[in-house]
């Protein structure tokens, strides 16, 4: 099924050395030859290089002093979940501009005791009364994107915290005030500002200025945005954690902090919204059936509705196996132009029947049916790419009125993250608060930012024709009828549909890669090209990550500039009909992979400041 790993990771050496496809294959170059891995490196950013290996336990985040703290657990003595949860609480405090407790995350575990994958979602939820009206203004006009992003009104109720307490309590080994302890201790003591924090504050600054206690947050003594090397302190946030360690997560959800949480959503002087006290009360982090799709010898497993992540990748490599494996070679525009062909086929199901499964009808079975794959094979020819827009097909179980709409504006802020234990318990959490540095709105004397997950809902609640959108604002609760167990039972608030797309991969029945990726609604994409690589083309795990990549979302296709720097290559792409256009560093893939020998091979992807690290 797959061809010889050193053959390819020289593959993908030489094609992005070489400006022509057809030299590729008249050069020799030799591989582990450190100048030549530094250019491959040098081509994404600063921090790429070969894979990092360890016997016992591994860390990969995009941000250090967050993998510092994961391997500082697992050292402890702690397990996966442990450090996941310490993970993300320092992430709260070193990229506050992409997640945190006030906003939500999907989390894919493999537990090694029950040797099961288990899913759990911590998306944020809509107030009860929020609905599509809430996105328009006084005349009944559609506010503007770029106006709904900040402000009260697209504050969802935040899951993480939820989540993180949830994980703890199923699958953790330590108490919450042991996991907080190095995310406190960062809050107080501070941390310099690296170069990816300092240019998201300069660029969105006029935004963030709009609310003082934000501006406040993250500002120079003079009145400026904190600059790169800049100490920066959030004692607030610490006093915050401390708080939650002291009293549990009810504080958030039911105390004092809930309390500024409603006030600071109601009283926002841009766009002040609906959040109440009940709405936090309310809010229960999900247990949910795992999407899987069996891959050869692999078994994908993914998240279910409200992330399109794990349906739309499971029905990807069905769509890949369906065409055949043997038929696909990295670098080629053959294979390229399948895999562009692939991913618009997969989108136009994704974009047309995916959102909050407990409010919609999704026909999930029959979209992960191999034979539905097959007849949708057809419509991939690498000679002659179907028109796009492609129309959705009719899976089993399509009975819904609901309709579909164009991609949302998901954000590609968001963060990544993937640990592995002793036990080899696996955690593959995806974490966002939406829009770079949220709705903007800061919880005074708090510390932490709150999201703005709203704008993933459809702006509108019909299509043209007057047919409910599937992605629409719906107010109201409904019973959690795509959970398992008790969460069933439960009644809650519709969730906006996600991209987001924490992968766990068995082989063989037993835990063999975690991969995940921000990028917005280009991260099933992302994903989709570095499971490839790794499973298909048999990349070393950091060239699967590090390899330029081709996203489509039944669109035009986009490919980074490595790739689009190949006039030959982007020329006959073009002479059979894709009309490429160059895309900027897409996505920032985290991977762990288990060995045949049983050691770990971490990659952080250095399109983003990353650091994959073990013991």
């Amino acid at each position: 099924m797959t061809p010889n790993r050193r053959n390819n990771s020289l593959l993908l050496t030489l094609f992005l050395l070489c400006p022509l496809w057809g030299v590729a294959s008249t050069v020799v170059v030799d591989e582990s030859d450190p100048e030549v891995r530094r250019d491959i490196g040098d081509r994404f950013g600063p921090g790429s290089g070969g894979s990092y290996f360890a016997e016992n336990g591994m860390v990969t985040s995009s941000s250090n002093q967050a993998t510092f703290a994961g391997v500082e657990i697992l050292r402890a003595g702690g397990n996966a979940f442990d450090a996941a949860v310490a993970v993300q609480m320092v992430l709260s405090v070193t990229e506050p501009y992409a997640s945190g407790i006030g906003g939500g995350l999907f989390a894919m575990g493999y537990n090694a005791q029950s040797e099961s994958v288990f899913a759990l979602d911590g998306r944020e939820e809509s107030p009860k009364a929020f609905n599509a009206s809430r996105f328009e203004d006084s005349r009944g006009k559609l506010i503007p994107f770029s106006k709904r992003i900040s402000g009260g009104n697209s504050v969802g109720v935040p899951g993480t915290l939820a989540a993180c307490v949830t994980l703890l309590q199923k699958h953790g080994t330590m108490s919450l005030a042991e996991v907080c302890q190095p995310a406190i201790r960062i809050a107080y003591e501070g941390f310099r500002i690296p170069a990816p924090f300092a240019a998201n504050l300069a660029h969105h600054w006029d935004r963030i200025s709009q609310f003082p206690k934000t501006k406040e947050l993250f500002s120079r003594p003079d009145g400026s945005p904190l600059q790169e090397g800049d100490l920066f302190r959030n004692p607030d946030f610490a006093a915050t954690l401390e708080l939650i360690v002291k009293e549990g997560e009810s504080v958030f959800y039911r105390g004092q902090i809930a309390n500024d949480i409603v006030e600071a959503v109601q009283s926002s002087a841009v766009q002040p919204g609906i959040l109440t006290l009940a709405d936090l009360e309310r809010y229960r982090p999900v247990n949910r059936l795992p999407v899987a799709t069996d891959f050869g010898p692999y078994s994908v497993y993914g998240m279910p509705m409200p992330s399109s992540g794990g349906a739309t990748l499971g029905l990807m490599l069905n769509l890949v196996q369906a065409y055949g494996i043997d038929d696909l070679q990295w670098g080629t525009a053959d294979t390229f132009a399948v895999l562009i062909d692939i991913q618009n086929v997969a989108f136009a199901d994704r974009n047309f029947y995916m959102a909050d499964a407990d409010f919609v009808n999704v026909p999930i079975d029959g979209l992960l049916d191999p034979d539905y794959a097959a007849s949708r094979i057809t419509l991939v020819d690498p000679n002659n790419p179907p028109a796009t827009p492609i129309a959705p097909g009719t899976p089993t179980g399509a009975t819904t009125p609901d309709n579909g709409d164009a991609i949302n504006a998901e954000s590609p802020t968001t963060t990544h993250f993937c640990i592995v234990d002793k036990d080899r318990n696996v955690a593959s959490i995806t974490s966002t608060i939406e829009q770079h540095f949220g709705s903007a709105v800061l919880v005074p004397g708090r510390g932490f930012l709150l999201n703005n997950e709203l704008t993933d809902f459809s702006g509108r609640a019909t299509d043209r024709d007057g047919v409910p959108l599937a992605n629409r604002p719906t107010a109201g609760l409904l019973p959690r009828r795509s959970a398992l167990g008790e969460d069933a039972t439960t009644l809650g608030a519709k969730r906006p549909r996600s991209s987001m797309s924490p992968t766990i991969v068995l082989k063989d029945g037993a835990p063999y890669l975690a991969i995940g990726s921000p990028g917005g609604s280009r991260i099933i994409g992302v994903v989709f090209n570095a499971l490839l690589n790794s499973l298909v083309f048999d990349f070393d795990l950091q060239d699967a990550v590090n390899a330029p990549r081709v996203i489509s979302r039944n669109g035009t296709p986009e490919m980074e500039s490595p790739l689009y720097r190949n006039e030959a290559l982007r020329t006959e792409l073009s002479e059979r009909g894709y009309p490429i256009v160059d895309a900027q560093a897409a996505g920032s893939v985290q991977a762990i992979l288990i060995q045949e020998n049983g050691w770990l091979e971490g990659a952080a992807d250095p399109r983003r400041e990353g650091l994959a690290l073990g013991y």
